[in-house]
Order: C-alpha cells, then sequence, then structure tokens
C-alpha cells in the first residue's frame, strides 16, 4: 500500500484529488478563462510565450491549462494520483499529445526528483505547501527551482495562533469520518452561515446580492465555493505561517517580494510573488522594484 493510501485510511490526509474531481464537472470555458485572467493579474503578464513553469500541487489542472494558453510550456505534479487524473484529463480535452505539457505524480517533498527537474522561470504552488505535513522542507525545495530572474507564485495559510490550532483539529476529525459522511459534516458546518447571509439579505429586500455573492465568487479565480467549502473543512495536513516569516524564508535565496496580498490577521491564505533576482541575499531590496501590498 503507498504511503498516500495509508495516510487516507488512518485519516491524516485529505481526498483533494477526489474533490477536485467532482469541481472538473463544474468547468467551462468560461471558468477556464477567468483562472487564466487571474494568473495575468497576479503575474502581471498577458504572455508566458517562452517560459517554463512549474506546477508544483497542480490539484484539478486548471492553473496548469490556464499557463499552457498563456503560451507557458508546464509541468505539472502531484501527490494526489486522482488529483493527476484531473489534470490529464483536462490537457487530454484541450492540449491532446501535447508535448509541451507533461504531468506526473510526485511528491514536493522528493528532493532528489525535484533536482532532475532543472529551473523555470515560474513555480507555481497555490495553497499546496501548507498540507505536506512537512511545509517548512516544501517551501525550501521551491528555492533550487527558480532560475535567476524567474518568478515564485505561493499561497501559504495565514497564522491566527489559537485559532488555526482549532481549524487543524477540524480538518483531522473531518478526514477521520466515513467518506459517506463528509458531506454531511460540511453541510451542518458551513449551512447555518450561508443560512444567516441569506436571512440577511432577504431582511434588507436583496436577496439577488446573496446568490449573486456566490457568482462573484466564481468569478475572482474561476473556483467553486462549495468544493472550496469541502477543501477548507478537509484540508489536512494543515500548517501555517505568518507573512513576514515567508518573506524572511526566501530572502537569503536571493529572492525579493513584488507582489503580497494579505488576509489582514484573519482567516485564509496570504499570495506572495518573488522575484529572484540572486542565487544568494541581496543587500538592496529596492533594486526589485515598489512593492504592491493589498489586505
Amino acid at each position: 500500500m503507498s504511503t498516500f493510501q495509508q495516510e487516507i485510511r488512518s485519516g491524516e490526509r485529505f481526498r483533494f484529488g477526489r474533490n477536485w474531481s467532482r469541481f472538473l464537472k463544474t468547468v467551462d470555458d468560461d471558468r477556464i478563462a477567468i483562472a487564466r485572467r487571474s494568473l495575468e493579474d497576479k503575474l502581471q503578464t498577458s504572455s508566458l510565450a517562452g517560459s517554463r513553469l512549474l506546477d508544483a500541487g497542480c490539484g484539478s489542472g486548471l492553473f496548469s491549462l490556464a499557463a499552457r494558453q498563456l503560451g507557458a510550456r508546464v509541468h505539472s505534479i502531484d501527490f494526489d494520483p486522482e488529483s493527476v487524473a484531473c489534470a490529464r484529463w483536462l490537457r487530454d480535452s484541450h492540449f491532446p499529445e501535447d508535448a509541451d505539457w507533461t504531468i506526473e505524480a510526485a511528491s514536493v517533498l522528493d528532493r532528489d526528483y525535484l533536482a532532475a527537474l532543472g529551473t523555470f522561470d515560474v513555480v507555481y504552488s497555490w495553497g499546496v505547501l501548507h498540507h505536506t505535513g512537512h511545509m517548512g522542507q516544501a517551501l525550501d525545495n521551491m528555492i533550487p527551482l527558480v532560475n535567476v530572474g524567474g518568478r515564485l507564485f505561493i499561497s501559504v495559510y495565514n497564522d491566527q495562533g489559537r485559532i488555526s490550532r482549532r481549524w487543524a483539529r477540524v480538518k483531522k476529525f473531518y478526514c477521520s469520518l466515513p467518506a459517506w459522511l463528509q458531506p454531511a459534516f460540511t453541510v451542518a458546518w458551513y449551512g447555518p452561515r450561508e443560512l444567516r447571509r441569506m436571512l440577511l439579505a432577504t431582511v434588507l429586500l436583496r436577496p439577488h446580492k446573496y446568490f449573486r455573492s456566490w457568482e462573484a465568487y466564481r468569478k475572482r479565480r474561476g473556483m467553486s465555493r462549495w468544493h472550496d467549502y469541502v477543501d477548507w473543512l478537509g484540508g489536512y495536513p494543515f500548517e501555517v505561517a505568518r507573512p513576514e516569516d515567508i518573506v524572511q524564508r526566501y530572502w537569503p535565496g536571493g529572492f525579493v517580494l513584488e507582489r503580497m496580498k494579505t488576509v489582514g490577521g484573519g482567516l485564509g491564505c496570504n499570495e506572495f510573488v518573488f522575484r529572484r533576482i540572486a542565487e544568494t541575499a541581496v543587500t538592496e531590496p529596492a533594486e526589485s522594484g515598489p512593492v504592491r501590498l493589498s489586505a
């Protein structure tokens, strides 16, 4: 039995790939276009032609597809075999027999495997490294993958102290439940919040605003609120970090922060776009230009 299967059976890992396979049923051209625009915005470019991109923890494969449509040569990896199957399905549907998009089952913790890949112009790892069980190692393993002049785009759960520790217990409990009980638990957990939001909108005579919020969520990154709820509730292993800890971790490797979006101390992921301007730390961060911050 593989390590992945053992962790699933013992309740130590969430089946991200199963959730992504259900999400793929909702993916259409509109969602793909939204994902592509999101990637363009985060990386501040309308073309990745001539670039080599690593999608480290590709999940559904949606953003690998977006990167490929922008012209990048894409290498997608994921530890979850169901996620790998999702990405391959998307590739075969949109770029059949494409030599410039490779997909493999691999772990971001496997240093030997990663070392054999060489370096990339863009390393993209959205909401992945904190789910490995060894976040520090996973963060460090990204460093040698980015070539000088290249960019690293990651998002990592925000450290809320005691609240984060509570979330870790909830997520582990979710993963220990029988599969048939997990959807009911998701509804029980998030249902009251959604009901309150809907009732408030109705009392204010703006019920349309509630339903539009679901559509607005889709338009932000092309994702699904329901499938993200499942992911948030079940996403285990689960680790967190403060924004300053992430910035300080990459500074010795010659990375400077280009853009950062934080959750302002709340729940969710902080987003970072770094550019690698040297192989080791530099003394003048201003050389990278102004850092764009938002909360």
